[in-house]
């Protein structure tokens, strides 16, 4: 069973990579005797129609997880094709010193999701075959370092596939002033992690214009959707900026707030003045950009926020939408 799933990947790989155009699904049926042989030629059965696309969607996950570039294109009569292009396969020569293989040997076990860990250890060992010198131990010398970033958003894996496949997608998005979610449709650039949260930047295609969403607050599952993208993807710098921004990493302004006393020590860390007010009270003034009011929010209670109004006016907004659920 073992060697027939690896030569059925291996023929799927072969197709992908020798072919100058997308394939469609029925093609590759056609064309992989394994899949002949297990549901017959593309014009079969439902039964074995659905039956395939299921195994299909699996071998093609499955050759991607082992590190294969495979290119989803959408033709003009909306069929979907399937290509791995050449050059986007193609390793060139790697030449690695010590410190090198031992910092991507310590991003190798920053993840502890069962997926990404494996996808680590695949690269390592690609690594390995391109040239990493066999005495080089990318663990050894960092030993002692235990990294993590935890990732408990279930909509943080399919969007990473998407991030680095260049998919679109769609997906149910419930901003924090708003009591339902609504849907949008993205074309994903990148996930970053600010204050320990995870953010998505893209390119929201409603409103054509880019935008940040944080995971936690998208609902159901995230499905991908075919065609290329129609905006062009920022470089990394700018992307990070944009999530910066739009996390309150950048501010242009002051606000003054009061805030409780021994509550808020992130807060109080940012601030550029206390005084205390007494009564359990202290008034600090803090950084003011965009995300600012989504950040105040979740200190409840133990903020008030002084000046300027309409940061306060955003704050009332997202509380009423807290409690209408």
């Amino acid at each position: 069973m073992a060697i027939a799933k690896a030569e059925r990947l291996m023929n799927l790989a072969l197709c992908l990579l020798g072919t100058r155009r997308p394939l469609s699904k029925r093609e590759l049926r056609d064309s992989i005797e394994a899949y002949v042989e297990a549901f017959g030629p593309g014009n079969g059965a439902t039964g074995s129609d659905d039956s395939f696309n299921r195994m299909f969607e699996r071998d093609k996950d499955d050759l991607r997880e082992l590190g294969l570039v495979i290119e989803t294109v959408e033709s003009l009569d909306g069929e979907i094709g399937y290509l791995a292009r050449r050059d986007s396969n193609r390793l060139p020569p790697i030449t690695l010193d010590a410190e090198e293989a031992a910092a991507l040997g310590l991003a190798a076990k920053v993840w502890q999701q069962a997926r990404l860990a494996g996808a680590a250890s695949g690269a390592l060992q690609k690594l390995r075959a391109a040239g990493l010198p066999e005495d080089v131990d990318p663990y050894g010398s960092h030993g002692a370092l235990e990294p993590r970033i935890p990732v408990h958003e279930a909509a943080f894996e399919p969007l990473m596939l998407a991030c680095r496949d260049r998919r679109p997608v769609v997906f149910e998005y419930r901003k924090a002033t708003a009591a339902h979610p609504e849907q949008r449709h993205v074309e994903p650039w990148a996930l970053e992690c600010w204050r320990g949260h995870w953010y998505l930047a893209g390119w929201d295609r409603d409103r054509g214009a880019e935008r940040v969403f944080r995971l936690s607050r998208i609902t159901g599952k995230v499905r991908s959707r075919g065609g290329r993208y129609t905006a062009e993807v920022p470089d990394v710098v700018t992307v990070r900026e944009t999530v910066a921004g739009w996390a309150g990493e950048i501010a242009d302004r002051s606000a003054r707030i009061r805030l409780r006393a021994g509550a808020g020590y992130p807060l109080r860390a940012k601030a550029t003045s206390v005084r205390e007010l007494g009564d359990g009270w202290d008034e600090l003034e803090i950084p003011y950009g965009h995300g600012l009011d989504a950040w105040l929010v979740e200190f409840g209670p133990d903020v008030v926020v002084l000046e300027p109004a309409e940061l306060r006016a955003d704050v009332v907004d997202r509380l009423r939408a807290v409690a209408k659920g």
